[in-house]
Formats: structure tokens, sequence, C-alpha cells
């Protein structure tokens, strides 16, 4: 596999949305968590310049790129501190979902708004006796007449409260074969029976979470995402790619604004003789460690990136994994290393690093768990028997 290497455009990408996040940097994205509000205005500048839908098609109102564009403007901004946590969600599974399986009518009436950031949506997949386990999920629709009853419980489930709707997974029999196959639906968020409940987190973050409860949820049926005959795992995965991707991406900009803080306060902090501390190699071999496993991480990135925006499912796939897997734990090593750099100040909130332990932790748990991509690299590419 050759080296996937970045485009003039990618840079020039890279150093707008770097601008953009700057502009409103780690103080604005704090203090919105604090007060449990959303950044709604980056998340609208964002979108008007274009950056929230740049992996949608340019008929409907995105920039005609992919994942490699998308996961650059979602690195820049938490690399400036003011990472936006619903672009997982929204342009990347949902929009990706969308664009690539649902109806003309679907793609009309959802794409511009996801690209504008005008429109948002959340997406549920997660159950509470599912876990990580997909093929668990218990989320059912059948049919009455000409309309779907879906029922089922999700958690954990981000930003339910600020989408428009939220994009379900749940499963339909097979008519075929009798048996259950997956498929997503479009639910908006004040539909009769759907309720949310919000799950009181440790974590401060501008975007809650929240359990999901679906009592026999009517739908009508242009609800379903594509054809019913059409439904089925290739879709689910079409959407989990860009989330792996786009959750490598999250991990890797926190890393790099962990790692600049440290480095900055190792340039100018002196305790000994007049020396900046970051002369000594205890402290500066570890931040050019951490420094080495953030570009080696966004390396595989790029390469998920690639083959997912090739359309090559099932590459994109082992190398989404792998990427979400190297991110997260350069993220959780970076971290870690920025705030024993900076020692009893890396825990103040006047340096905005302590806060970041816990939301690099997440990185290692969601939208899949370590092991999970442990268990997929070991059956699916070193070809191991499966333990469960």
């Amino acid at each position: 596999m050759s080296t996937v290497l970045e485009t003039e455009e990618h840079k020039a990408l890279r150093a707008a949305v770097a601008a953009l996040g700057k502009r409103f940097g780690r103080d604005y994205t704090t203090a919105l968590a604090r007060k449990g509000e959303h950044p709604r205005e980056l998340w609208s500048e964002a979108g008007k310049l274009g950056y929230l839908g740049v992996n949608l098609p340019e008929e409907y109102g995105g920039g005609g790129g992919g994942m490699a564009e998308l996961s650059i403007v979602l690195e820049e901004l938490g690399a400036a501190g003011s990472p936006l946590l619903m672009m997982v969600v929204s342009p990347a599974i949902c929009g990706t979902v969308i664009a690539r399986f649902g109806t003309e009518s679907q793609k009309r009436t959802w794409l511009p708004g996801l690209s504008d950031g005008s429109l948002s949506m959340s997406f549920g997949i997660t159950e509470p006796d599912a876990g990580s386990n997909s093929h668990r999920i218990t989320t059912t629709a059948r049919r009455d007449g000409g309309d779907w009853i879906l029922s089922g419980r999700k958690v954990f489930i981000s930003g339910v409260d600020i989408s428009d709707a939220t994009l379900i997974v749940g499963r339909t029999e097979d008519a075929r074969s009798g048996s259950l196959k997956p498929c997503l639906f479009i639910v908006p968020r004040d539909t009769p029976g759907f309720t949310r409940t919000p799950i009181d987190m440790e974590l401060h973050a501008a975007e809650k979470q929240f359990e999901l409860v679906l009592d026999d949820v009517r739908l009508p049926a242009d609800a379903l995402v594509g054809e019913e005959a059409d439904t089925g795992l290739l879709q689910l995965f079409a959407g989990l790619n860009p989330e792996r991707i786009m959750g490598a991406a999250f991990a890797i900009g926190m890393g790099r604004y962990a790692v600049e803080r440290a480095v900055d306060y190792a340039k100018s902090r002196t305790v000994w003789k007049g020396v900046p501390i970051g002369a000594h190699q205890a402290v500066a071999h570890p931040l050019a460690q951490a420094h080495i496993e953030l570009e080696l991480a966004r390396l595989m990135m790029q390469k998920a990136a690639k083959l997912c925006d090739d359309g090559d499912d099932i590459g994109a796939g082992e190398a989404a994994n792998m990427a979400k897997y190297a991110a997260a734990e350069a993220c959780v090593r970076a971290v870690d290393q920025a705030v024993h750099t900076l020692g009893g100040n890396g825990l103040t909130r006047e340096y905005g690093l302590a806060s970041l332990v816990t939301a690099a932790r997440v990185s290692r748990i969601a939208p899949v768990s370590r092991e999970m991509i442990l268990n997929y690299v070991s059956h699916q590419t070193l070809g191991l028997p499966k333990s469960y």
C-alpha cells in the first residue's frame, strides 16, 4: 500500500480550519460545557464555511469530498481545543449512510441541512443488554399497513436533545428467510412514543448522553433508509467505518492539543539554573514519544479514510478499527504526559488539561472499546478462532 500523502488542498483545509478553531479555542468550549450549553456559534460558522458537509455530495450542498477531508476538519478543531463531537455522528455516520443508501427524497430532505449545519442527526445503536455486540440488538420494527412500528431501548446516545432526528438501528424480519436483519430508521425528535432521559455523566461535555425508549413508535414507510429489500449489514457498516475514523480524528486532535500545551510550558518553565525544563531529556523525550505516536496514528487514520473514500468497505473496516485503537492509545498517553509535564499546574483550571484526562479515557471506550477492536483484528486479520 503506497503512503497516503495530503494534497495541497488538504493542507489548505487544515490551515483554514485551524484558524477557525483558534478563534474559539478551549476556553469557549469548556465555558459552554460548564453551563450545559452547546457550541452553536462554532457549529453554525463551521457549517456556513462548508466544513461540516465537506464529505457530502455537491449536488446536495456538500463539499464533494470524503472522510479524508472531514477527518481533517475534526482533528484541527480538536487540536485548537474546540472539537465538535456531533461531527462524528451527524455528517460522518448519518450523512454517509443517507448519501449512499437513502432514497432521493431522503437525500433532498436531509443532506443540504446536514451539510450547512442547519440540521443535525444523532445515531442510536448501543443498547443496555447488547453493549458492543450489534448482533444482539433487540430494537425491532414490524409492518402495520403502510407504516412501521418501532420498539426498543438505546443508551449512551449523544446529542439527541439538539438533533432534529435520530438514525435508529433496529431489525426487521426478512420476508424471504424469516430471520431478523439490520435496518436503519430516521426518527424525528418529537415523534410520539420516542422519549429521552439524560444520563448523569461524570464527564462534563457540551453534548449530553441519553437513554432512549421507543414505545411502539409509528413511522411512515419512508422513515426506513433506502429500500426494504436492500437493508442489511452493508448499510450499518457504511456508517461504522466513518464513525471509527472520526473517533480517531477526535482523539488525535485532543492529543495534539495536550502536547502543544505541554511543549509551550516546557519551553518557558525554568526551575534549575535558568534552564527550561524542556531541555531535560526526562521531560523532552516523553513528549517527543507522544508526538511520534500521534503522527503514526494519523497515518493509519489517513489510510482508513482513503480506503473508505475508495469504496473498499472491508479494507476500510480493518484500517478504521486499527486507526481508532492507535489514536485512543496515543491520546491517553499524550494527555497523561502533558499533565505530568506541568506537575501541579496540570491539574489547575487555568491550564485546562485536567479535564482532558477523563475525556481522553473515553476514547478507549467509545465508539467501540479497544477490546472489541482487538477481537476484530484477532479474528478478521490474523484468522484466530473466536472466543465468543
